[in-house]
């Protein structure tokens, strides 16, 4: 029982994960919030949300394996961080995110120009 804490926090960002997947975004940081259309927000909140969920279980599954072998834990958790954090950065890729490329080819000064 000395990975209590692990447990914890386990269940603490599943919920978060669960709350975001709902649609509601209150818990992700404002600066994030403020740039996210109305109509993106679902989107925004599954993509966020299952990524927090993913790293939530996967530190209550780290939990459960330290009754076993605590060398397992980080066979659990490491590969479920890079899945997690990848959905949550998958907003940018979504089309809702206000920091992706234009979709048309910027013009440039010289663009038709004759050289």
């Amino acid at each position: 029982m000395d990975n209590i804490a692990l447990l914890i926090l386990g269940i603490f960002i599943s919920v978060i994960g669960i709350v975001n997947m709902t649609g509601n975004i209150s818990t992700i940081h404002s600066y994030n919030r403020r740039k996210v259309k109305e109509e993106d927000v679902p989107k925004y909140g599954r993509a966020v949300g299952t990524g927090t969920l993913i790293i939530g279980v996967s530190l209550i599954a780290a939990f459960v394996t330290t009754f076993w072998s605590e060398k397992a834990m980080s066979f659990i958790v490491i590969p479920a961080l890079v899945i997690g954090l990848g959905f949550i950065l998958l907003y940018f890729r979504t089309g809702i995110s206000p920091h992706k490329t234009p979709s048309k080819p910027v013009s440039t000064p010289l663009e038709g120009a004759m050289i």
